[in-house]
């Protein structure tokens, strides 16, 4: 954006009038055509500018077009442009967005207050009243104006990304139920996970909470999880979700009411004690609104919105994404170290699955030398892996899992390293792109600049670049 600002200036000074001139100097042609040639490829230079600077704002905001065209014509008119937007022009330019939105691996809902907007909806609101009514929930389902957006947004606004949320549910809801049935807590706070992490096992927020549950380090150690150079359980998908589930049924045993339960998952019990407090006391969620943390005042609508989503789907013709996460998996126990391309380069399982199904072992190396580790597999591979087992172990061992390069990982000296935190940085190599770089990392682009301040995907050899916080 700053380059953007600076080319835009500098064009406006250059077709800026010159001001009267107190004495008239004339020039040589040979003086004025230097001259000419000069101002030309100074516009020439700054409108290249402007176009890399546009490119980028276009990938960014589909809100961009409309931003320009009243740029350019403003610049062909020579007047200043004023566009009345109704509420209906407002929502479609809104829908625009969170369409590009919904293939990005962020949470949309942070990118406006939900609260101050009304999105208009082809569903009257006598019809979602009496579908919300319908859902068989564990506590009352409200509806009001700030329920009603989350309702439309996820169904309305953003379907190829519910498309998506759909199918992945598809293999993590299967886990979550079974963990949540063990602790006897309602299924539906399953749903917490589309609005934590979006099904992402390696989502990382703005203050370091990680994983599909979103747990701080300080809270994940609390319920048992570890944390090392090695391993980052808050992204082991049994053991997180197991987690949570005490969490929430902690939560439950504080305040005895499931919206405020909830909604201290998001900002923690001490601050909905202080919401309670400033609230006379008073133990009702929607008494105590207005006194949360406004991410949190977000977090209950939010639920709402995204369970209704998930029950009525059919209903806005949204078809599931085919998950690309395997249908059925079967877990193994190992004693030894062994590094996911060990095991691709034996069976034939990709390290992407590897990587996408043990997300915990952030440099795709399984310590199981220093304790039992599991390892899960799509069903088909585990006797494969059985058969192999030594092979596996053997497989180019002493350039994966040397004595040298487990030392690297552990004192944090390896090109792509995790402190004790989990924060993990990676080197630039030649070669490199931050499209490959997210990939290797299973994160975004998107992630990996936000975290490393980032206005460009332009990278350099050398650069050290924060992956996770």
């Amino acid at each position: 954006m700053r380059r953007l600002l600076i080319a835009l200036a500098a064009i406006s000074l250059l077709a800026a009038p010159c001001g009267a001139q107190t004495k008239t100097q004339f020039k040589t042609r040979s003086q004025l055509n230097k001259e000419n040639a000069k101002l030309h490829a100074r516009v020439d230079s700054l409108m290249k500018e402007l176009s890399i600077a546009k490119e980028q704002l276009y990938h960014e905001d589909s809100l961009t077009n409309e931003i320009f065209g009243m740029l350019e014509h403003h610049d062909h008119e020579q007047k200043p442009v004023h566009v009345d937007y109704t509420p209906e022009m407002a929502d479609s330019l809104l829908s625009e967005w969170y369409r590009q939105l919904a293939t990005m691996e962020i949470d949309i809902e942070d990118e406006i207050n939900m609260d101050s907007v009304r999105f208009t909806s082809n569903v009257p609101d006598s019809v979602l009243i009496k579908r919300l009514k319908a859902i068989n929930c564990f506590f009352p389902l409200p509806y009001n104006e700030t329920v009603r957006n989350y309702m439309v947004l996820y169904t309305e606004k953003a379907p190829k990304r519910l498309a998506k949320l759909l199918g992945l549910s598809q293999y993590y809801f299967p886990i979550f139920e079974e963990v949540l049935q063990k602790y006897e807590l309602p299924q539906e706070l399953e749903i917490l996970v589309v609005i934590e992490s979006a099904f992402n096992p390696t989502a990382t927020s703005r203050v370091g909470a990680k994983g599909l549950w979103q747990f701080m380090p300080r809270t994940a150690k609390q319920y048992g999880l570890e944390i090392n150079s090695f391993v980052d359980e808050r992204m082991d998908t049994y053991k997180v979700c197991d987690a949570a589930a005490r969490v929430l049924r902690d939560a439950y045993h504080i305040f005895g009411d499931w919206s405020l339960a909830i909604s201290s998952y998001n900002c923690g019990p001490g601050n909905v004690n202080k919401a309670i407090n400033r609230a006379g006391g008073k133990m009702d969620y929607w008494n105590v609104y207005e006194h949360l943390p406004r991410e949190t005042r977000g977090y209950m609508p939010a639920f709402v919105g995204a369970l209704y989503a998930f029950t009525y789907y059919k209903e806005y013709g949204i078809v599931p994404e085919q998950p690309t996460l395997p249908a059925m998996t079967d877990t193994i126990v190992v004693h030894k170290n062994v590094h996911f391309k060990q095991i691709s380069d034996v069976i034939g399982v990709s390290e992407e699955t590897l990587a996408s199904l043990n997300a915990q072992y952030i440099h795709e190396i399984v310590p199981g030398a220093s304790k039992p580790c599991s390892i899960i597999l799509p069903v088909g591979y585990t006797s494969e892996f059985i058969s192999h087992e030594d092979s596996i172990y053997a497989h180019k061992a002493a350039e994966l899992v040397a004595p040298k390069v487990l030392e690297s990982v552990a004192k944090s000296g390896s090109s792509s390293r995790a402190s004790s935190s989990g924060r993990v940085t990676y080197k630039v190599k030649k070669g490199d792109t931050l499209g490959k770089i997210a990939s290797k990392h299973h994160t975004s682009v998107k992630q990996i600049m936000r975290l490393n301040n980032l206005k460009s995907t332009n990278i350099r050899v050398g650069q050290t670049l924060v992956i996770r916080n």
